[in-house]
């Protein structure tokens, strides 16, 4: 696996409910921060109130093994009630893009969370950068990080809209 073919992490959901109400959910840039164990907190930026392209919001995170950091975002994708995404960037460099997906059906609703590196350096890069030899090793633990993150926002999610809570946090990630 290697940084420059970008790999990509994808979770879903089947959630019983209303997809507007599901739609509502997932179109709130602070739910993720209610149950992820890295991202702590989000705003918009420039008077922004509301999922729309162009609009920016700013993320604060941390985790044991990076510290912590701040990434600027702008939703670059908009279908509305079906899918939308956003870019995360560190001044010129687009570090990843993130999305979310609401699929109505039959008898469910099949809620993804997704997200795919660079293809500009990350704070990732850093460490690649100094054990090339372990970049698939890398790679696969923040993945792995990313993919628990957003298992627990679609959990957190299925939480409210069954009525079954309001999901538990995702635990920290951890180092080793």
């Amino acid at each position: 696996m290697r940084y420059r073919d970008q790999p990509t992490v994808e979770v879903e959901e089947r959630v019983v409910g209303d997809p507007a109400a599901i739609w509502e959910l997932v179109t709130d840039i602070n739910l993720p921060a209610r149950f992820s164990g890295e991202l702590q907190s989000v705003e918009w930026l420039d008077g922004a109130t509301a999922v729309a392209v162009g609009n920016r919001f700013r993320g604060h995170n941390r985790n044991p093994a990076l510290g912590e950091w701040s990434t600027e975002c702008t939703v670059v994708e908009l279908e509305p009630g079906r899918r939308w995404a956003w870019r995360v960037t560190a001044g010129d460099n687009q570090m990843a893009t993130w999305g979310f997906e609401v699929d109505p059906g039959r008898e469910a609703v099949t809620v993804r969370q997704w997200a795919r590196m660079g293809p500009d350096p990350s704070g990732l890069s850093i460490a690649i950068d100094a054990m090339p030899e372990k970049e698939g090793r890398i790679i696969s633990r923040r993945l792995g990080e990313w993919r628990t993150n957003m298992e627990a926002n679609l959990a957190g999610i299925k939480g409210l809209v069954e009525g079954a809570g309001t999901g538990a946090p995702a635990p920290a990630a951890q180092d080793g």
